[in-house]
Order: structure tokens, then sequence, then C-alpha cells
């Protein structure tokens, strides 16, 4: 007699640990990290790793951890900043980004033209990305 499918659970694949995937996560943002900025290279790194992660959260084939509990009240607020930020990009990218008024990803531009700390912020987009594709 068959099980049904929602009560049988899904043998645990090996690769689907922190001790695989974070090496695999922290050698994929060195090497995208290493690569120069807005250069043909870099632009399909970026698009390839991520197309990647996208196939895999269109499939079935990462298993899914449970949504969360709801949110409480007090969730509303982490809001405020993400809105100030966007205020902030959107105004100065509109009126132009000048030395008197620079965008945000124009005053991050001297940190990441080092290969470490680009390689650390690959690490961190990476890491998000990852977290969604499991969602």
């Amino acid at each position: 007699m068959e099980q049904p499918s929602e009560l049988t659970a899904a043998a645990p694949r090996p690769w689907d640990r922190p001790a695989v995937s974070v090496p695999v996560l922290v050698l994929m943002s060195v090497v995208g990290g290493q690569l120069p900025s807005f250069s043909a290279q870099a632009n399909l790194y970026a698009v390839g790793t991520g197309g990647a992660l996208i196939w895999l959260g269109l499939t079935n084939r990462v298993p899914r951890r449970p949504p969360p509990g709801r949110l409480g009240s007090g969730a509303v607020w982490w809001v405020v900043p993400v809105v100030v930020f966007g205020v902030f990009e959107g105004s100065t990218f509109v009126l132009g980004s000048t030395d008197d008024f620079p965008t945000f990803s124009r005053l991050a531009d001297p940190l990441l033209e080092d290969g470490l700390v680009r390689s650390v912020v690959y690490f961190g987009w990476l890491s998000a990305f990852w977290g969604l594709v499991r969602r």
C-alpha cells in the first residue's frame, strides 16, 4: 500500500547541508569578486549564477524550508529604512549623481575596487539569493 505523498519525507540530499553549500558559495564569491567590475566576464558570471539560482528556485530540486510564522506588529518599522534608502537613491539618481549629492552606489565604488571587499559583498548577495531559493 502506498503512502500519501504528503506524509512521506524526502530524503535529505548530501549536497544540501551548510558544510557543502557554504564552501561552494565562498568559492563562487571569490571567483566573482576577482573579476573586473562591469566587464563582460563579470556580467556573464553574475547573470549565469543568478540564472542558475533562479532555475533552482523554480524547480523542485532544492528542498524547501517551512515559511516563517506571522510577523509581529513591530516588523513594519523595518520598512522605514528601506523606503528612506529608496527615496534618497532614487532622487539623487533622477537629479544626477554629482559630487555634492552622490548616489549610494557611487559612494560604494571606492570600496568595491578592492577584490576582497567585492568578494565579501558577492558572498552576501549569493547567500541572500540562496536563502530565497530555499523558501
